[in-house]
Formats: structure tokens, sequence, C-alpha cells
């Protein structure tokens, strides 16, 4: 059976990821803020589902390689199929978690703590649900304007991971394993649905420290 074709108006454009990002890291930003860059980042530049960005630990971001990457546990994962997403395609992606690591273990955090979680006072720690971080995701899309924010949703960002990782220049094999798609047929359906929007598409993943 083929895969039902994705809605290009659920796709991120390149612009305005870079948009969203910066609005994020506007001076002065709240703990919930930049909580909120990281739900945004897994999301749009890993191609997480919600269910592995809430479930997703401390432990799971692993940077003490040449080639870091998350690592996606069995007991997160869809079909409980685990992976490793890499984080080598983009630098931005890679600091910004390396950041919200050191700012969680400086919170006390553990390697099985969750990743992202709480911040309010009495409950800072506790795991985050589903729909806190799909209501995080879409207070992360609002400056995009009403209309974006009627259609955008926290999945919208895995679409989007999906489509720009292929205009990039990734491998459908590449975005297949990173995406934890079931066979390559799905992954092709993201191929030619990226908006051109005056930009060089793809670039985000660009692996570039000196430029991150």
């Amino acid at each position: 059976m083929n895969a039902k074709p994705i809605d290009a108006v659920k796709i991120l454009t390149r612009s305005e990821i870079v948009a969203v990002v910066a609005d994020l890291k506007r001076k002065r930003r709240s703990v919930n803020t930049r909580q909120n860059l990281i739900i945004f980042r897994l999301a749009t530049c890993c191609g997480l589902r919600v269910s592995e960005i809430v479930g997703l630990n401390t432990a799971n971001l692993k940077v003490g390689s040449g080639r870091p990457y998350l690592e996606i546990p069995a007991r997160i994962a869809k079909r409980k199929k685990p992976r490793r997403v890499p984080l080598w395609w983009d630098a931005g992606t890679l600091t910004d978690l390396q950041l919200w690591k050191s700012e969680r273990a400086g919170q006390g955090a553990g390697p099985n703590d969750p990743f992202v979680c709480s911040q309010a006072k009495g409950t800072r720690g506790k795991r985050l649900s589903a729909r806190n971080a799909q209501a995080r995701y879409k207070k992360c899309v609002k400056p995009l304007g009403p209309e974006r924010l009627a259609v955008l949703s926290v999945h919208s960002g895995r679409h989007s991971f999906c489509s720009h990782a292929l205009a990039g220049g990734r491998t459908l094999a590449e975005v297949r394993d990173a995406a934890g798609h079931s066979n390559i047929s799905t992954t092709s359906i993201y191929l030619h649905v990226v908006h051109d929007d005056g930009d060089a598409v793809g670039s985000l993943f660009d692996f570039q420290p000196n430029n991150a």
C-alpha cells in the first residue's frame, strides 16, 4: 500500500524555521523559552515524535564521539524499534542540545532523568505530558501568524525534518534510519515537498561547527 502524500502546507519553510529559532533565542529568555527551543529542535531538526520528545532522558544525548547522535531507545520508539538520530547534520541543533543538557545537569538531573521536563516550582523535573509538549510547540510557531498556527503541529516538525534533510542532500536510506520509518517508501513521500522560499534549501542540516 502506498504511503499517503504529505500536504506541503504542513512543512515549515527554511525561512520559517530560521524565524522561529531566532524568536526563541531572543534576549532575556526564560527557562521555559529555552526549553521550548529544545522541543522545537527535537521535532523540527531531529524528527522526533512527541512521545519520543517527552520520553527522552539526558543520557540519550550522545556527544562523546566525532559523530554525536540522539539515542532513541526501544522503550519510547514506535514499534519498539530503537534508532540513532545523527546530530552532526546540523551544528546549531547540536550546540543547543548540548547547552540544554548542561543546564539540566545544573538543575541536578541525572542520566535517567527526562531531557525536557516541568520547570514550574514544586514540579521541576517531572516529565512533560505529550499534550504539554504539543502546546509548547504551538507556542513556538505562533510568531508565524494565525494562518500557519492553524495548520502546524508538533508532527509538522517531523515532516519538516524529513523534507529538509532530503532537500539538503541526505540519502533516502539515511533519512529513513534517522526518522525510524518502517520502509523507504514512507521516506520517499517527502521528496520534492519543501517550499522554495528563496533560500538555498537544505543548508540547515549542514554540520559546520565553525558557523554554529
